[in-house]
C-alpha cells in the first residue's frame, strides 16, 4: 500500500495545527492590540495640555491662556450650562448680566480662555476680564471694546457668588446638567455622557464647595459693585489665614481695577494703589493669581507675550471733540497743581513725586484698601514662587497711596483708588459736594464731566443687559473723602475747573 504524502494528510485534516495557530494569534492580537489601542486613545484624550492660541496680540490678550485652566478651570460645557441651570442666581440673562463682554462670533466672553487639559476643554479667567471694557460715545452708538482699561462694567463679586451659589444648589448635579450639556453640545458621546461629565460635575462640586468655605468672608462684605476687586483679602486665603479672626479694619479693601498701559515707562515706580511693589514683572505674576494660576501651572510664555505688549502699549485718544482753547487755559493750571505728583502730561511722566507714595494722613482718602494690605501679608508673599528663579522679593508695606501717571485718564472713571467719585469734575469739588450715591456700570461717556453716565436717566440708549449698581459712599470702604483742598484744585473757580477738566481729556 502506497504511503500518503504528509502534506496530503494535513489537507485531509490529520495533524493540521493551522486552526489552533490562527486562534492563538487572534487571541494574542486581541490581548495586545485592543488594550494598546485603548491606551493610545486614552493617552491622546486625557494627557493633552493644549491651549487655544491666537496669533494677534490683542486677541491673545482677550482670549489667551495664562495657565489658570490647569488648576482652576471650569469644564467648558459646564461653564456654558450654568446660566441655564442656575438662572435664578443671576441678576439678568446669562453672564452678560454680570458685565462679561461678548464679541460677535465668539463662544466665550472677553477675559475667558480655553485649554484642552485632562481630556476635557477647560475655561477660566485671564488678564482681560479685569482690564478690558466697552465705551459708547452716545446713547445710540455701538459699544467699542477697549483693552487695558479698567473693566468698569464687570462685577467680579457677583460672579464669585454666582459660582459658589450655583455649585451649592441641588441643581448642580448630573441629573440636571448632563441633559443641558448634551443639548447645547449637539450630543455627547457615551463616554462623556456616562463617565467624563458625571465625574467632572462631582469633582467641580466638591472642589468649589471647599473653596466656598474658605472664601465665605466675601458673603459678609458689602457688595463691591462692578469694576472693583478686594485683591489682597482674597490673597490671604492662599496662605490659609483665619479670615473670621482678622481685625475688622482689614476685611474691606475693595478698590477699582487699574488701567495697565505704558508698563515700560512705569518701571521702577511704586505700583499697585498703595505702591507696595516696584517690579512690573512681580506685579504681573501677582495679578496672575487672580486668573487661577499657581507657581507650577503659570504659563510664563503666554504671559510673557502680554508683558512685552504692555510695555509700550499707549492708551487710546479721547474720541469726542475737545475745546482746544479751553484746554489750553487748563494746561497751566494742571502744571501748577498736578504735574509734580502725576507727571507733566498723559505721555510725559516726569515729576518729583510721580510713582511715589503720599502718606494717608496727607491725602485723606478711604484707608480700607491700605489697611487690608498688612506687613504680615507682605512677608508671606515673599514665600511665593520659592524655589523658582522669579521668587517674589519686592513686596513692601506702605502707609499711603501711590501717585500714578494719568495716561488714558478719561477711561479710568470712577475716580480715586476705590472708585468713589463718578467724574473728574466731581473730583474737583470738596467731598461734601461730591455725589453721595451714584450709578456704576454704564459705558456711556459723560462728555461734560469726564467719566461715565452716573445718574438715573442719563442714558436713554441701552445698558446691554447689565444692571447698573447704586454705589453708596457711606458704606465701609466706599468713602469719597480726601484729595481735596487748595493743593488738589477743589478751591479753584468753576471756570478754572472746567478748563482743567477739558485739558485732562487730552491725556
Amino acid at each position: 500500500m502506497s504511503q500518503m504524502h504528509p502534506s496530503a494528510r494535513r489537507r485531509l485534516g490529520n495533524e493540521d495545527p493551522s486552526p489552533w495557530r490562527r486562534r492563538f494569534f487572534l487571541l494574542l492580537a486581541l490581548l495586545i492590540l485592543v488594550p494598546g489601542i485603548t491606551l493610545v486613545y486614552l493617552a491622546h484624550r486625557f494627557l493633552q495640555d493644549r491651549p487655544v492660541t491666537y496669533e494677534g496680540i490683542e486677541d491673545h490678550f482677550k482670549y489667551g491662556s495664562t495657565g489658570g485652566e490647569r488648576e482652576s478651570g471650569f469644564p467648558y460645557w459646564i461653564f456654558q450650562a450654568m446660566p441655564q441651570v442656575c438662572a435664578h442666581h443671576l441678576p439678568g440673562t446669562g453672564y452678560a448680566s454680570l458685565g462679561f463682554i461678548y464679541e460677535p462670533d465668539r463662544d466665550l466672553p472677553v477675559g475667558m480662555s480655553k485649554r484642552r487639559h485632562m481630556g476635557i476643554d477647560r475655561v477660566f479667567l485671564n488678564c482681560a476680564v479685569c482690564h478690558a471694557s466697552t465705551v459708547r460715545t452716545s446713547a445710540q452708538a455701538p459699544a467699542q471694546v477697549y483693552t487695558a482699561m479698567p473693566a468698569h462694567r464687570f462685577d467680579l463679586h457677583r460672579f464669585e457668588k454666582f459660582v459658589f451659589d450655583c455649585v451649592a444648589d441641588e441643581r448642580f448635579s448630573g441629573e440636571y446638567l448632563v441633559p443641558v450639556i448634551d443639548r447645547m453640545s449637539g450630543g455627547l458621546s457615551l463616554l462623556d455622557r456616562y463617565l467624563v461629565y458625571p465625574v467632572a460635575i462631582a469633582l467641580m462640586r466638591e472642589r468649589t464647595l471647599m473653596l466656598r468655605s474658605r472664601f465665605d468672608f466675601v458673603f459678609d462684605q458689602p457688595d463691591w459693585g462692578p469694576g472693583r476687586v478686594d485683591t489682597f483679602n482674597s490673597a490671604k486665603v492662599l496662605f490659609n489665614w483665619p479670615m473670621k479672626r482678622l481685625p475688622k479694619e482689614e476685611l474691606v479693601g475693595t478698590s477699582d481695577f487699574p488701567s495697565i498701559w505704558n508698563q515700560g515707562r512705569k518701571t521702577g515706580m511704586q505700583l499697585h494703589w498703595d505702591g507696595n511693589n516696584t517690579r512690573v514683572e512681580e506685579r504681573n505674576k501677582s495679578a496672575a493669581f487672580g486668573t487661577g494660576t499657581t507657581p507650577p501651572t503659570i504659563d510664563l510664555q503666554a504671559i510673557g507675550r502680554i508683558e512685552q505688549w504692555l510695555l509700550g502699549l499707549e492708551p487710546p485718544h479721547y474720541p469726542l471733540p475737545i475745546d482746544a482753547v479751553l484746554a489750553e487755559r487748563g494746561a497751566p493750571i494742571y502744571r501748577r497743581l498736578c504735574a509734580d505728583c502725576h507727571g507733566n502730561s498723559g505721555s510725559d511722566f516726569s515729576g518729583t513725586q510721580v510713582g511715589k507714595v503720599t502718606p494717608i494722613a496727607d491725602i485723606g482718602t478711604d484707608r480700607g484698601r491700605l489697611d487690608s494690605y498688612t506687613y504680615d501679608l507682605a512677608v508671606n508673599q515673599s514665600t511665593l514662587y520659592a524655589g523658582y528663579p522669579h521668587r517674589f522679593a519686592h513686596f513692601r508695606k506702605t502707609f499711603g497711596y501711590a501717585n500714578l501717571p494719568l495716561d488714558g485718564l478719561w477711561l479710568r472713571a470712577p475716580y480715586l483708588h476705590n472708585g468713589s467719585v463718578p467724574t473728574l469734575r466731581h473730583l474737583l469739588e470738596p467731598s461734601e459736594r461730591r455725589p453721595q450715591t451714584f450709578y456704576r456700570g454704564n459705558d456711556l461717556i459723560d462728555a461734560h464731566n469726564v467719566g461715565f453716565a452716573w445718574e438715573a436717566g442719563m442714558d436713554q440708549g441701552t445698558d446691554q443687559g447689565v444692571r447698573l449698581f447704586l454705589f453708596d459712599t457711606r458704606v465701609a470702604g466706599n468713602s469719597n473723602t480726601g484729595h481735596e483742598g487748595e493743593a488738589y484744585g477743589t478751591t479753584l473757580s468753576n471756570a478754572d475747573k472746567e478748563a482743567l477738566v477739558e485739558y485732562l481729556k487730552t491725556f
